[in-house]
């Protein structure tokens, strides 16, 4: 065994490669929380010493700009066949959901800029999209940032970021509004009672169509 490592060079441990020290980064966050994540730790994590992540990724904040680009291209972005409308509901469902899935790692994405390569190429895709559709690309950027911007805000309602009160999102807040006095505040409390039965996501369906309609709208505009 000595003999095989010994053989490697620097950082090329067995199965060792950036996709999987990402998703083992990932892992680690989805359990003890962003906090807990160093180039150390996740090296214990990996079965290896830290120096050995560092040739793959130079340092930390490398690593998390990966974690960012590695949970936002899980969205689909190829539109082929499929209606401009179909495709960024698409979109915009798989992030998130994606995002839902690793509520510890909301506060990142919120708070650090997607500016790799691969974001960028996602994004390129999109515009590619959208212009085929008839938009111009000044038009399909807003676009395509007012809907990151609903899936973000969304994602941290979900995952209750800061000091959102508990239980948090969509269902949360309902109930809360559910309860209060219909002699007080009777629009309210009579919306609220009436959304009760609807799903987690319902607002968030809405505000996309809202948008989509918007989109369509301005298709033609510079």
């Amino acid at each position: 065994m000595g003999a095989m490592t010994a053989s490697r060079g620097r950082g090329q441990h067995a199965g060792l490669n950036s996709r999987a020290i990402l998703q083992a980064a990932i892992r680690l966050a989805d359990r003890e929380g962003l906090a807990a994540l160093s180039m150390r730790r996740l090296g214990t994590e990996l079965g290896v010493k830290a120096m050995a992540l560092y040739h793959h990724f130079p340092n930390k904040d490398a690593l998390l700009d990966g974690m960012v680009e590695e949970l936002a291209t899980a969205a689909p972005v190829s539109f082929d066949g499929t209606d401009w409308r179909d495709g960024l509901r698409g979109y915009a469902r798989v992030q998130l959901d994606t995002l839902a899935a690793h509520p510890n790692l909301v506060p990142l994405v919120l708070s650090r800029p997607a500016t790799t390569a691969g974001n960028h190429r996602m994004m390129e895709t999109l515009l590619q999209s959208l212009c085929a559709a008839g938009f111009q690309p000044r038009r399909a950027l807003d676009m395509v940032y007012a809907l990151n911007g609903l899936i973000l805000v969304h994602a941290a309602l979900g995952a209750g970021v800061g000091d959102a009160p508990q239980p948090h999102g969509e269902l949360g807040q309902t109930s809360r509004l559910a309860a209060l006095s219909a002699e007080s505040y009777p629009l309210l409390a009579e919306a609220a009672r009436a959304s009760a039965d609807r799903g987690p996501t319902a607002r968030f369906e809405f505000a996309l169509e809202a948008l989509l309609a918007g989109f369509a709208d301005s298709r033609g505009e510079s």
